[in-house]
C-alpha cells in the first residue's frame, strides 16, 4: 500500500484573451483581490490560434499571462474555474464575454489548464470543471502532449512557463528550508 503525503503547494495563473486593453487591467484588480500579488507577467500576444472567440469577441484577439506570488494548495481546484467564470460573466456586455480567463497551475513537472469542457483527455474535478495535463517538463524542458493547444507549444508560452517554474522552484526550496 502506498503511503499519503503531504504535497506542496502550486503557482497559479492565467491566460487571458481579450482585444482591449482597459479590460485587462480591470481583470488584473480582481484577479489581485483573490489570489494576490501578480509577480510575472508576459504578452501580449498575437492571438490567431482559433477563430473560435471571433464570434463573441472580435477579431485582432491578443493573449496575456499572469502567475501570482503566493502559493496554494489544489484542494478544490475547481473553485478556481468557477471564479474565472464570474469575472468573465461580470464583465461581459450584452452577453458577450469581453475577456476569457483559462486558470491554470503549475508544479514542478507539470502545466494543468482547468475546463469546463469535456475529453477524452481531461479528468474530472468537480462542480462541472475539468483538469487537462497540458505540458510536462522533463529531461530538462517543457513537452507537448497530442491535445497540447497549438498556441501553447510556441516559444512565447513556454518562455513564461520555464519564468514561472524557476520562481516556484526557488519559492519551494524556501519553503523546504523554513
Amino acid at each position: 500500500m502506498g503511503e499519503i503525503k503531504s504535497i506542496y503547494p502550486v503557482k497559479i495563473f492565467c491566460g487571458l484573451i481579450y482585444k482591449e486593453e482597459d479590460i485587462v487591467e480591470k481583470t488584473k484588480l480582481k484577479l489581485k483581490e483573490i489570489w494576490g500579488e501578480i509577480d510575472i507577467e508576459e504578452g501580449p500576444f498575437i492571438f490567431d490560434f482559433t477563430n473560435y472567440y471571433q464570434e463573441e469577441m472580435g477579431k485582432n484577439l491578443k493573449r496575456k499571462f499572469i502567475s501570482f506570488e503566493k502559493l496554494y494548495i489544489p484542494e478544490n481546484v475547481y473553485e478556481w474555474k468557477i471564479i474565472t467564470n464570474g469575472i468573465e460573466k461580470n464583465f461581459s456586455e450584452n452577453g458577450k464575454r469581453k475577456i476569457n480567463i483559462d486558470p491554470g497551475y503549475i508544479d514542478s513537472c507539470k502545466v494543468i489548464l482547468l475546463s469546463t469542457k469535456d475529453y477524452y483527455h481531461r479528468i474530472y474535478i468537480g462542480k462541472g470543471i475539468y483538469a487537462e495535463l497540458t505540458l510536462y517538463y522533463s529531461k530538462g524542458k517543457y513537452n507537448f502532449l497530442n491535445w497540447t493547444y497549438p498556441d501553447y507549444r510556441t516559444e512565447n508560452y513556454i518562455n513564461f512557463f520555464v519564468k514561472m517554474r524557476e520562481k516556484y522552484r526557488k519559492q519551494i526550496l524556501n519553503l523546504k528550508n523554513e
